[in-house]
């Protein structure tokens, strides 16, 4: 049994109990009483007195502290769901509800950890409750209008026709890609489901997908490279079912255009880990994908304070 309470955290901030907006006064303070706590001097847990130590100086640098939050808190004390968790047993945050029912994504939103438990939360409810995140904003000191509106309809479409329909989900713009050099322009949280969306625009026709390239009258044309961003937030995020998307907007705002035919096997249906898709099937195969998962419901909040750390 653990003295401290301190339990096998997945974050620098869960270790030392503190939010991710904390001060490093606050740091600081955390850091001794849970030293306190956790040093085999007073009869703690040496590992643990090493995650606490380790996370102090993390925290208390802001160079490190921002590189830290930028890997979505994945460089130390992250631990990944036990058997029992993984199996969904009673004792686990990811359990179904009592009775047999499975959840469904209209059931009322349940967060994870509750609300007024012990222990800080990762988040404040009234930051929890938003259901989008951030905006499309500049990534450094030239960046194309094109973009930033390009991005910005594609937050319309999901707030409008993806959100209202998954009251847990939860849209965070804006991320840095962890394992590679590059940016991820959206992220949809619902449950342990995580749908990272890029975007293009194409005039309206008739494309083929190959799974590497559209191609139109004998040309191809690359779409935004999806699959290392995948690999990476689902080696970051290993509690989570992680996929790429893709949605080719049209020039005239007409969600069924461009049309896109697909290669065998290349389709969504044949669940590909990164999928090309038009604005109307992206709605359809994102209430699908988000909206079928074993917990819909479920906010996992340290999950969602961990991709807001990652936030640029």
């Amino acid at each position: 049994m653990e003295r401290s309470g301190v339990s096998p955290a997945r974050t620098h901030y869960e270790v030392l109990g503190i939010n991710r907006d904390a001060t490093v006064a606050e740091v600081k303070s955390a850091y001794r009483r849970a030293a306190r706590m956790t040093h085999p001097d007073q009869g703690g847990d040496a590992a643990q007195f090493r995650l606490v130590s380790l996370a102090y100086q993390t925290l208390r640098d802001p160079s490190a502290r921002a590189t830290y939050d930028r890997s979505y808190g994945t460089t130390s004390a992250y631990r990944a769901p036990s058997a029992d968790e993984a199996a969904g047993s009673p004792t686990s945050t990811r359990a179904e509800p009592t009775g047999g029912r499975r959840s469904t994504a209209t059931d009322p939103v349940r967060y994870v950890p509750p609300f007024g438990g012990p222990g800080e939360p990762a988040l404040e409810q009234a930051v929890a409750d938003r259901h989008i995140h951030g905006a499309p904003r500049k990534r450094g000191f030239f960046t194309p209008q094109s973009r930033l509106a390009r991005e910005a309809r594609t937050v319309r479409l999901l707030s409008g026709k993806v959100l209202p329909h998954l009251p847990s989900a939860r849209l965070v713009n804006g991320l840095h890609s962890p394992l590679e050099r590059g940016f991820i322009d959206h992220a949809v949280l619902a449950g342990y489901r995580l749908a990272l969306v890029g975007s293009m625009v194409l005039p309206r026709g008739f494309y083929r997908w190959d799974g590497s390239a559209l191609v139109r009258d004998g040309k191809h044309l690359d779409p935004p490279h999806m699959a290392g961003m995948v690999r990476g937030m689902q080696e970051a995020f290993p509690e989570l079912n992680v996929t790429g998307w893709t949605v080719i907007h049209s020039v005239d705002d007409n969600l069924h255009e461009p049309v896109i035919d697909y290669a065998r096997g290349a389709d969504p249906a044949s669940g590909t880990t990164t999928n090309v898709v038009n604005a109307a099937n992206l709605v359809r195969e994102l209430k699908m994908f988000l909206g079928t998962g074993p917990t819909p419901n479920v906010v996992d909040v340290p999950v969602l304070a961990r991709l807001m750390g990652g936030m640029y």
